[in-house]
């Protein structure tokens, strides 16, 4: 299981990050003492830094510097800085990637697990590597990560292309479409809201109405049907949709 190190200091923001890391099966660690955040990255070993720009009492442009002297651990800043010489002084002090706030959570996954795959393919599994399984977590059987997949009873969402496959067969999704699986497969096993849903398109940008939201799901439906999982979704009358 990879290792996520959070270095975010507003307390919301930072339980949304360990909540969503949590369920898409990464080990996360925060600083117990901000003071001391380099100190910790060395005692954690984690696999990435996530890391703020402002934080309180030091600039994390000169942390990422300082971690780049010492470790070859992949950075990938987490800001709300989106001027475009922010994105270039970020990447010019080390950082592998640079996202902005609010994000995208789907799309900040596929990225993690992008620089991730970088690291992994430039220096050679770490330590955390050892030892995971294919198989999702204890309380989750049915899921499983690989990188930048979730797997859901034999049928594979991959966030970095934007497809679903099974049995070989494979069928590409649009960013609503993707979203929507998104937040089904994540939540295996539980009734998921149209309102939920809707409401999760509108955080992301996705400007979608009710009636949108049931056109999108028939395509979802036709697309499973193609690749012979067309049973996964069920439509839980009055209450929302199911896996």
């Amino acid at each position: 299981m990879y290792r996520i190190f959070i270095v975010e200091d507003n307390e919301e923001q930072r339980r949304e990050l360990l909540l969503f890391l949590k369920q898409a099966l990464y080990e996360t660690v925060t600083p117990e003492d901000d003071s001391e955040i380099l100190s910790e990255i060395q005692k954690t070993r984690p696999d990435l830094v996530l890391l703020d720009i402002q934080l309180p009492g030091q600039n994390g442009l000169e942390l990422c510097r300082k971690i780049r002297q010492t470790q070859e651990i992949p950075v990938i800043f987490l800001t709300g800085r989106s001027g475009p010489m922010d994105e270039l002084e970020g990447m010019l002090s080390g950082a592998d990637d640079y996202i902005v706030k609010p994000y995208c959570a789907p799309v900040l996954l596929a990225r993690i697990a992008a620089v991730l795959k970088r690291s992994r393919q430039n220096h050679g599994p770490s330590e955390t590597d050892f030892g995971q399984t294919a198989s999702g977590s204890a309380d989750d059987p049915g899921n499983e990560r690989k990188d930048f997949k979730i797997v859901c009873h034999g049928v594979t969402l991959d966030l970095l292309d934007g497809s679903l496959a099974a049995g070989g067969k494979k069928t590409e999704l649009t960013r609503t479409e993707q979203r929507i699986c998104y937040r089904l497969f994540v939540s295996d096993g539980k009734i998921v809201s149209r309102e939920d849903l809707l409401d999760d398109l509108w955080d992301d940008q996705i400007f979608i109405d009710d009636n949108t939201l049931s056109v999108n799901v028939t395509r979802i439906r036709k697309k499973l049907q193609e690749i012979g999982a067309g049973e996964l979704i069920r439509t839980r009358r009055g209450q929302g949709y199911q896996i």
